[in-house]
């Protein structure tokens, strides 16, 4: 959320960095490890290819969603072409591409969904 954030207000976007994580218990992923990983069928927006990464601060990710594309490939998984719906006119085109191990991305996937009570 500080990246985000950050970058909004460097960028002078109004309302910068309104976001908090997602809350499972409003937002049902489904299969949370295929929703993070970004598969089409298990995407937030699957008609578009995009992931809900942080939702509005009041808890509510159709509120105030920042969205990205995830990316795998053979070694890695890449998050990209950041957008914040409400705001179409805001360029995040300098926010990323955030590029992650396939592997250690995956093991961090595998740790969350162990952890997260199932919904």
């Amino acid at each position: 959320m500080d990246l985000v954030s950050g970058f909004e207000h460097a960028a002078g976007h109004d309302v910068p960095g309104a976001y908090a994580g997602i809350v499972l218990d409003h937002f049902k992923v489904g299969d949370l490890a295929a929703y993070l990983s970004g598969r089409p069928e298990f995407a937030y927006r699957s008609q578009n290819g995009v992931i809900a990464l942080l939702g509005c601060d009041c808890g509510e990710v159709g509120c105030w969603p920042l969205e990205a594309q995830v990316i795998t490939t053979e070694h890695s998984v890449i998050w990209r072409g950041f957008s914040q719906i409400y705001r179409r006119e805001r360029d995040y085109g300098d926010f990323g591409p955030f590029v992650f191990e396939r592997s250690q991305y995956e093991r961090a996937v595998r740790e969350v969904v162990a952890t997260t009570p199932a919904t």
